[in-house]
């Protein structure tokens, strides 16, 4: 079975686990404390025991890198399934229909391949490295917006040194600030939204992987906040700042930030 007919299942799966409980104060009780060092909510064990079930069951990788449970293995075969099984908790747990699985396959220290299912609206966003980005088997590509004065971008900044988040804020046509990274890079992907920049230092593997594969094989482009190319830790207790965006702003953002004084 293929890696996306395989989470075309389990999205089935933890759909109809989840659908009665999402958008009650049942699905924010807290049941335990993650990998990554946050409390792990009811809709967060319930969708990632059902998902790490199938993958067991289909020896679909040889580990799984997930935000609740972290790292661990689950079979002989080969591959890293990069796992964030509810992206978007808050929003799932007030009943907001933008909620998704993120899951990406990565082999040899390179992610191959990319699936991501809203929840709360049914989508699927799929991407295989050099083969293209596609929304329900559809190819999608990037926006052309190319001026900030002109963009859409979802923006996310620190509490304690708004001074980058304003910034930019202030060039920018429109923001936006959705709560679920992995949907808000595919977004960029189809161009819906032209670019994310985080930067609150905490944005982590399990959170970016598939979008940031999505998103660049839909012709974007991903790197820190710098300019640079950029490199996730596989401990899900680290977290990273991110500017991804259609490819024609991405300058212009990181021009932006260095001029924050």
């Amino acid at each position: 079975m293929s890696f996306f007919t395989l989470f075309n299942e389990i999205t089935s799966a933890v759909s109809n686990a989840t659908g009665d409980i999402a958008g009650t104060p049942d699905a924010g009780i807290v049941v335990e404390m993650g990998a990554d060092g946050t409390p792990t909510k009811a809709i967060d064990k319930i969708a990632e025991d059902i998902i790490l079930s199938y993958l067991r069951d289909a020896e679909a990788c040889g580990e799984v890198i997930s935000e609740e449970a972290g790292r661990c293995r689950i079979s002989d075969a080969d591959g890293i399934i990069i796992l964030d099984p509810i992206d978007g908790t808050y929003n799932a747990i007030q009943g907001i229909p933008y909620y998704a699985i993120s899951a990406a396959y990565m082999e040899n220290g390179e992610v191959t391949a990319a699936y991501i299912s809203n929840l709360g609206h049914y989508e699927v966003f799929t991407a295989e490295k050099n083969a293209g980005a596609f929304l329900n088997d559809k190819p999608i590509r990037v926006s052309d917006v190319d001026t900030l004065d002109t963009a859409t971008l979802s923006l996310y900044g620190k509490r304690d040194d708004t001074r980058p988040f304003m910034r930019i804020a202030s060039q920018i046509r429109r923001w936006r600030h959705l709560g679920a990274s992995a949907l808000e890079l595919a977004y960029v992907g189809c161009g819906r939204i032209d670019g994310v920049v985080d930067m609150r230092g905490t944005l982590r593997y399990t959170d970016a992987a598939a979008g940031m594969l999505i998103c660049e094989e839909a012709g974007g482009r991903v790197t820190t906040a710098m300019g640079e190319s950029i490199a996730f830790s596989e401990d899900v207790r680290e977290g990273r700042a991110l500017i991804a965006t259609n490819g024609l702003l991405q300058d212009e953002i990181i021009q932006c930030l260095e001029n924050v004084e």
